[in-house]
């Protein structure tokens, strides 16, 4: 039996990862849909609040975009706040109908307790539903960070109802705090004790300086343009990433073991760009799978080339999925990825580490790295 033909008899997900692995274009397996870039906050670390909700896709566009897309194995709905819009709930139904995902995962800052609860209640129980809430340390610091005078309160009553029907929901319930100063070390510390009686999984990334996608400007390049670059938003000592590693580290042996793998990953990867003297064997830099395994839809239909990068292929409210996904400019596009040295933002990282197989026996770099501080990227 030849490799190519390991390949074609292998099943879906690891025919498609050989693929991918050997240079071939596949089709989508996961799907980003910014549903919408209006949000009820007003964060530090994202302008997705001053941009405008005009030119939204309606539920009718949705429908007709979703009917044209290949079986996803994972759907994430975010925005802005998705739950803003007030068709969350169908556009879920829709994605179950047309997608048929494995699992589906929501991000929101909980602020609209009554709709997510409603959504959580009502929504098809076939598969799975992530709800990932945002608290980024105690009640004054996620206000500040949030912007927003009711974002604890809020935030967490809507933990706590969820929490109370998690099994019946059939729910995957977490937190997601994102560090944005030194003071997330101590934040992290707290959050988890606070979070312990709720038994609610508490989880932490790191926020990046500037990002393609909540930005004001359209159709910009602001992705690392050197290997093993990663600036952070705020300012940290080496003392404050060892503590906060260490912390994180500790935590992961009480989530569920594809968690912690996708986790351990994740973390190894920012230690590795932010404590690089600190990194031996190598540094985690998985294929990227941006615009072959990993789509990504904007409010308004644009397709985007990934989070740092939002030049578009196309847009599905004009073109179909089929001539867009083959297009020369999708292959342009597929191009600068292959060259690109690569990022570290989960959302990105992760659908690349799995459907490369790099999560499971990760592909080392070993290039020459620039250990000296890294400015941050300009915006043009």
């Amino acid at each position: 039996m030849t490799w190519i033909d390991a390949i074609q008899r292998a099943p879906g997900f690891l025919r498609d990862a050989l693929r991918y692995r050997a240079g071939w274009s596949i089709q989508p397996r996961t799907l980003t849909h910014t549903v919408t870039f209006r949000c009820n906050a007003r964060c530090i670390m994202c302008d997705s609040w001053k941009m405008s909700g005009k030119g939204d896709l309606s539920l009718e566009e949705i429908e007709s975009i979703y009917r044209q897309l290949p079986r996803m194995d994972a759907v994430r709905l975010t925005g802005g706040e998705p739950f803003v819009r007030n068709d969350l709930l169908d556009i879920v139904a829709l994605a179950h109908q047309h997608m048929s995902p494995l699992g589906m995962h929501i991000t929101t800052n909980g602020f609209l307790t009554d709709r997510i609860v409603d959504l959580c209640s009502k929504r098809p129980r076939s598969f799975p539903l992530q709800i990932m809430v945002s608290l980024d340390g105690m009640q004054d610091k996620h206000n500040h960070i949030r912007g927003s005078s009711i974002a604890w309160t809020s935030a967490t009553k809507t933990l706590e109802l969820l929490a109370q029907h998690r099994r019946q929901w059939r729910l995957d319930l977490a937190v997601n705090q994102t560090i944005v100063d030194s003071e997330g070390v101590e934040q992290y510390r707290q959050l988890r004790e606070f979070l312990a009686p709720l038994g609610i999984r508490h989880q932490a990334v790191m926020a990046y300086d500037v990002s393609a996608t909540y930005n004001m400007e359209r159709e910009i390049d602001v992705a690392p343009k050197q290997f093993g670059q990663f600036t952070t938003l705020g300012d940290f000592s080496r003392d404050d990433l060892k503590a906060l590693f260490a912390e994180i580290e500790h935590d992961l042996q009480r989530l569920p073991r594809w968690a912690r793998a996708a986790k351990r990953y994740y973390l190894e990867g920012i230690r590795q760009r932010l404590l690089p003297s600190d990194a031996e064997g190598g540094w985690n830099n998985p294929a990227c799978v941006a615009l072959r395994a990993h789509l990504r839809i904007f409010p308004n239909g644009d397709v985007p080339t990934c989070q740092f990068n939002t030049k578009t292929i196309g847009n599905l409210r004009e073109t179909p999925f089929k001539d867009l996904w083959g297009s020369l400019k999708a292959e342009t596009q597929r191009d600068w990825v292959r060259n690109c040295p690569g990022c570290w933002a989960e959302c990105e990282v992760l659908p690349s580490a799995i459907y490369t197989l790099d999560l499971v026996r990760p592909r080392k770099e070993h290039r020459h790295l620039d250990t000296k501080p890294l400015q941050p990227v300009e915006v043009a």
